[in-house]
């Protein structure tokens, strides 16, 4: 066990969550220990949620009621009679300065831009005049192919304060994979821009408009922001100036009081294998867990500068732009992260005074294996957190941060999840960083691995499961009126308890290990293998560029058990897989890992298939390489590179009709 961050000595009077925890936990409570933190907060989330709400002053129009009226999994009852807006609290001062800067947007399609807390509210409050002269009242859905801009923000927060619904995708989305997401919820006004630049490359997405307006019937009205070009029009929309041209003032804005569960946006899961849940979050359980997170695990507050890189199209762009609860600086990004190389964000870290900065750890082993080393070159001494999901973070990932980044920043890995918009394990001031783990399970959620009989344990891998509920946990999924798809997506396998489909592991500690997907386990001979050590390994090698492992086995055979551990790999740029090169993969798998985790066989692909938020496409592939029709086993729209995936299809046509025969 290798310590390299560990909680100020003064962390109790220093941090927001020694503070909070001083100030109403019970005196039994150790403020300096997140264990009896979570204990606490797990045992008694009525109280917990409760304190939650007062200690960030959270403003209901009427009596708020019990924090838990009903523990019900699924259906728990939050805060009965709160009456809020989601809006209102993000554009409520929270320690900020109205004439200080609160948005910093750096864009790779045109200038730096900035607003102050005054400026955003006050294009809130003419952006909310202007959807509601289309028609937009409270339940209405709006929805947004737009980027990581300002005015995808200011559009967001005019429809939650109106009490009407968001949902927004990334223009680089195709558009079956648009539609197939926002024709589910049947929207009265789209948001759109002409186009946007990746890198240097220019592309026009006016046509894609034009398909995806055809395709939703629904739409009242299109609202077109030219973003590419600023002389661009979308033909038959207001323009995003026409919808901001009215008198309205920060003085005149109002916010539709709303229930705690009153839908504030739907998010979509990825859509690899069936059309994408809509996943629907209330305005409360937003509110409450995203001041949890950003409050009292991250610390941030009005000194802050937060960044998170993401797409419109994944959660975490509604969590960085949830920033402005705790008064922190929201800081955006849009364009190609490694344009013109890797160390763009770096730059931006340094140039825009960043205190804290989220990665994907794909982004972070990337930057490792070209062997970066930003401080030497920047000066990143404000960084004093550096964020890292969308994939477990390897133990080398945290030595070259420590290495190349910064010695000092508490690197804060996080896993959860569109399905809760949060993370249900986290950094927390007041829990020491372990090279390779999570350092803790996050305030009220009651976080469990469970082995095969659904019996809790520590110290060894088990599934994910949640045992009691949060208030993030989805309100619905849209369109689903008896609830069957929610329930058969989370409580199937165990009514009453949340089962995310990843294999964690507790320590006697309370740090966490997420090692892969549970529907992606390579089980051979009885013995189940995680994912993302097998990945640690491969990737490391320099040859490699991406990587992908599934283990197939014959499904008409019970007793095959050890069946083909298959391992894809793409090569880096000029590099050639070659019978060295396997070997040397061959024996680090055996060395590091164990003679279980070595392949039958290697096989090089042009592309490694991922979904548009970066995942692996494990439980697709093996579909495929097992019979499974590719339309069938995966949808295209939901992927970064549709075309990676009929490699996979040709090769198993061609080898896998026979016994397993080695590499």
């Amino acid at each position: 066990m290798t310590v390299v961050w560990q909680p100020a000595e003064d962390a109790a009077d220093r941090t927001q969550l020694g503070r909070f925890l001083q100030r109403w936990a019970p005196e039994d409570v150790d403020p300096t220990s997140h264990e009896d933190a979570w204990r606490w907060s797990v045992d008694h989330l009525d109280d917990f949620w409760t304190a939650v709400w007062t200690h960030f002053g959270i403003r209901s129009t009427t009596p708020p009621g019990p924090a838990l009226a009903d523990a019900s999994m699924p259906g728990a009852v939050w805060f009965p009679g709160a009456r809020i807006n989601y809006a209102a609290h993000l554009l409520a001062a929270n320690g900020r300065d109205p004439d200080e800067v609160t948005i910093i947007a750096r864009s790779q399609s045109r200038a730096r831009r900035t607003l102050t807390l005054a400026d955003l509210r006050s294009q809130v409050a003419r952006a909310r005049t202007g959807l509601a002269e289309l028609g937009v009242t409270k339940g209405s859905r709006v929805v947004a192919f737009m980027p990581n801009i300002p005015e995808t923000l200011v559009a967001m927060l005019a429809t939650a304060s109106l009490g009407a619904i968001w949902a927004s995708v990334a223009p680089e989305f195709g558009v079956r994979s648009v539609v197939d997401r926002l024709r589910q919820v049947e929207p009265s006004v789209l948001l759109a821009v002409d186009g946007y630049r990746y890198g240097t490359t220019a592309i026009d997405r006016r046509d894609e408009v034009a398909a995806i307006r055809r395709a939703l019937p629904s739409l009242d009205a299109v609202v077109g922001i030219a973003y590419l070009d600023e002389d661009a029009t979308l033909p038959d929309a207001t323009t995003w100036q026409h919808l901001l041209d009215n008198d309205a003032t920060a003085e005149d804005l109002d916010h539709e009081p709303v229930a705690f569960d009153h839908p504030l946006w739907i998010l979509f899961s990825s859509g690899t294998t069936g059309l994408p849940k809509p996943i629907v979050h209330g305005h409360g359980g937003i509110l409450v867990e995203h001041l949890k997170m950003l409050g009292l695990h991250t610390d941030l507050g009005p000194d802050d500068r937060f960044f998170w890189f993401s797409t419109t199209g994944w959660m975490m762009w509604n969590y960085l732009v949830s920033a402005g609860l705790v008064g922190a600086t929201t800081v955006m990004f849009d364009g190609n992260p490694g344009h013109p190389d890797l160390m763009a964000l770096w730059r931006l870290a340094a140039e825009e005074r960043l205190t804290y900065m989220g990665l994907s750890a794909p982004f972070i082993m990337a930057c490792r294996k070209q062997d970066l080393h930003p401080a030497t070159s920047l000066d990143l001494h404000r960084l004093r957190g550096i964020g890292s999901t969308g994939a477990p973070l390897p133990a080398a990932g945290f030595e070259w941060l420590l290495d190349a980044v910064s010695p000092t920043a508490q690197i804060g890995s996080i896993s959860g999840g569109t399905d809760v918009c949060t993370a249900f394990v986290g950094p927390s001031p007041l829990a020491p960083v372990v090279l390779g783990e999570i350092p803790a399970r996050a305030l009220g959620a009651r976080v469990e691995a469970w082995d095969e009989d659904g019996t809790p344990v520590v110290g060894r891998q088990g599934e994910l499961m949640i045992t009691a509920p949060m208030p993030s946990m989805p309100v619905c999924f849209w369109g689903d009126e008896d609830g069957s798809r929610y329930r058969e997506a989370y409580f199937s396998d165990h009514p009453g308890a949340w089962r995310h489909g990843d294999w964690i592991t507790i320590t006697e500690r309370g740090s966490c290990i997420i090692t892969g997907r549970s529907d992606a386990t390579l089980n051979r001979g009885g013995v189940r293998l995680g994912t993302s050590e097998f990945y640690a390994v491969v990737d490391a090698q320099p040859e490699v560029a991406d990587s992908l492992v599934v283990h197939v086995t014959d499904p008409d055979d019970p007793d095959d058990t050890m069946g083909q551990l298959l391992l894809f790999v793409t090569p880096t740029p000029d590099a050639t897989i070659d019978d060295d090169v396997l070997a040397r993969i061959r024996a680090a798998l055996r060395a590091e890992l164990s003679p279980r985790h070595v392949p039958d066989r290697i096989v090089v692909m042009p592309a490694i298939p991922r979904t548009l938020s970066g995942k692996r496409l494990e439980v697709p592939v093996k579909r495929i390489l097992t019979g499974t029709p590719i339309d069938r086993a995966a949808s295209r729209g939901a992927l970064a590179n549709p075309s990676s995936l009929q490699p996979f299809a040709d090769w198993a046509r061609d080898h896998l009709d026979g016994p397993v025969n080695g590499g």
